[in-house]
């Protein structure tokens, strides 16, 4: 029997990329930091989350005046805890791999990094602490926390689906960008400078709005000829907006009728569409992909 591939293994692939250490205090650390399947790491991924709500409404509320003039100092001693215990945390990151290098290079690493930073750039940038809400990013471990990855396969299914369309959608996008090219140069015409049509450019921002419906009305026809051709592109517009959706709901119907399998059991979808066992763990398949 094959063995399940790491890359269906979220725990295995952690540990293959970043190296789990072999025993030892990193290895109590590692099981705590980036393991969620025992208590101790559950529940530490679980206060991080909430610290990193808590921290970010505090940014949130520091750029309230009428909050800040009352409480500024609090705010800073809060920003400045939050911002020592996420270094710290940081820096445990990095003791407790064997290849600190490559989770300092990797996403998660990034934004941790960056999510400290500008506390410590205030020095130098005023203002830039406001940057600080990209801590908000490190939620996306919550679907390895709740251990929703029903969830993580049904975003990989959409955008396998949008990869599928993408030419279609470039099309799509071309023959939109053409027809605000040709209506919005012909209300230039029509209208001119003197209704607000200063530019070319201009009149195809004021395509683009209208066509999706968006209308800010910063800019209108003011002719007969001119309310005829901006009737149209709304018109227009109502179809236009459907077409994306059909692609996209198209390609997503026929991969579930002709789709991959995906095993239950350990959730490998690289299978033959004739297949009726995993080739990984030999579990059955079911009839159709669901």
């Amino acid at each position: 029997m094959k063995q399940i591939p790491v890359s269906s293994n979220p725990r295995a692939r952690t540990a293959a990329r970043f190296g789990r250490p072999e025993g030892g205090w990193r290895l109590r650390l590692y099981t705590i930091i980036f393991e969620s399947d025992t208590r101790a790491g559950r529940m530490f991924d679980l206060l991080l989350i909430l610290t990193v709500l808590t921290s970010v409404a505090v940014v949130v509320l520091d750029s309230v005046k009428s909050v800040t003039a009352h409480h500024e100092t609090l705010f800073d001693v809060l920003e400045w805890g939050f911002t020592l215990l996420f270094s710290v945390e940081y820096v445990l990151r990095l003791a407790c791999v064997r290849h600190p290098l490559r989770y300092a290079t990797s996403f998660f690493g990034i934004v941790d990094l960056l999510s400290v930073l500008p506390t410590y750039f205030v020095f130098f940038l005023p203002g830039v602490d406001a940057l600080i809400n990209i801590r908000l990013l490190r939620l996306l471990r919550i679907f390895r926390i709740l251990k929703l990855g029903e969830y993580v396969s049904e975003f990989s299914f959409l955008g396998a689906a949008l990869k599928a369309s993408r030419r279609k959608i470039f099309v799509f996008i071309g023959f939109v960008l053409i027809a605000v090219a040709i209506l919005g140069t012909l209300m230039y015409v029509v209208e001119g400078p003197e209704n607000g049509f200063t530019s070319i450019p201009v009149a195809m921002y004021w395509g683009i709005t209208t066509m999706t419906t968006v209308g800010f009305g910063d800019i209108t026809p003011k002719t007969d000829l001119g309310r005829f051709i901006a009737s149209c592109m709304m018109l227009m517009g109502w179809g236009i907006l459907a077409v994306p959706t059909g692609i996209v709901t198209a390609e997503m119907t026929a991969r579930r009728i002709k789709g991959p399998h995906t095993c239950p059991a350990c959730l490998t979808e690289d299978h033959d569409t004739d297949a009726r066992f995993c080739k990984y763990c030999g579990k059955p398949l079911p009839a159709e992909h669901d």
